[in-house]
């Protein structure tokens, strides 16, 4: 059996769904007020800009205060003029599935990311966990599929389901610096080298 191969780079587009920064990660307020929190998403976003490195990255939005920021980064503005975040991600993989063959969705706080490499394999769906074994803080998969996305509470199990459904090859992929995100005050804890020390006062 050949082994499976990985897509074109320049046929993978990177998608990141980012919400108006002033109003993300609301459950860290017991720990950062408004400023900080809009600090620290900005930052950990970026960060995940950066990991997909010479990727195509379309930030995928629906506010302008974001755009502008993708914008300045040098990222593309996929704007999404449905509300939630699946109706969001389906409605940019038609967008642009005649211009990429392959797409990875990954979720803009993760602090600790680095590189997307090596995680999109041609007619494969291929997820990174979340560290409870419960979320799905990557998917990688082809942009021609109907593949029904289904983020939120046990989305890993219910997105392993969804590539089975429609024939797609799958695979569970364990990458430590992609698998900690950040949505409670104890998702803070043990961060302070990754992030700056203004943004946890």
């Amino acid at each position: 059996m050949s082994k499976p191969s990985s897509p074109d780079r320049g046929a993978i587009v990177a998608l990141i769904p980012i919400k108006d920064f002033r109003q993300a990660k609301n459950r860290l307020s017991e720990r950062l007020d408004a400023t900080a929190r809009e600090a620290l998403t900005r930052q950990m976003a970026e960060n995940v800009v950066q990991a997909a490195g010479d990727l195509t990255v379309y930030v995928v939005c629906d506010d302008e205060h974001v755009a502008e920021w993708a914008k300045s980064l040098g990222a593309n503005v996929f704007w999404a003029t449905k509300p939630g975040l699946n109706p969001a991600i389906t409605e940019a993989m038609n967008g642009l599935a005649e211009a990429f063959d392959h797409a990875i969705i990954a979720h803009a706080d993760l602090p600790r990311a680095v590189s997307l490499d090596g995680i999109a394999t041609s007619n494969t769906v291929s997820i990174v966990p979340d560290r409870h074994g419960s979320g799905t803080n990557v998917l990688s998969l082809p942009t021609k599929t109907e593949f029904n996305f289904q983020y939120g509470e046990g989305s890993l199990n219910k997105h392993m389901s969804e590539a089975i459904a429609i024939n797609l090859d799958l695979k569970v992929l364990q990458i430590p610096a992609l698998q900690w995100d950040v949505d409670t005050p104890k998702d803070l804890d043990g961060l302070s080298h990754f992030l700056k020390p203004d943004s946890l006062t």
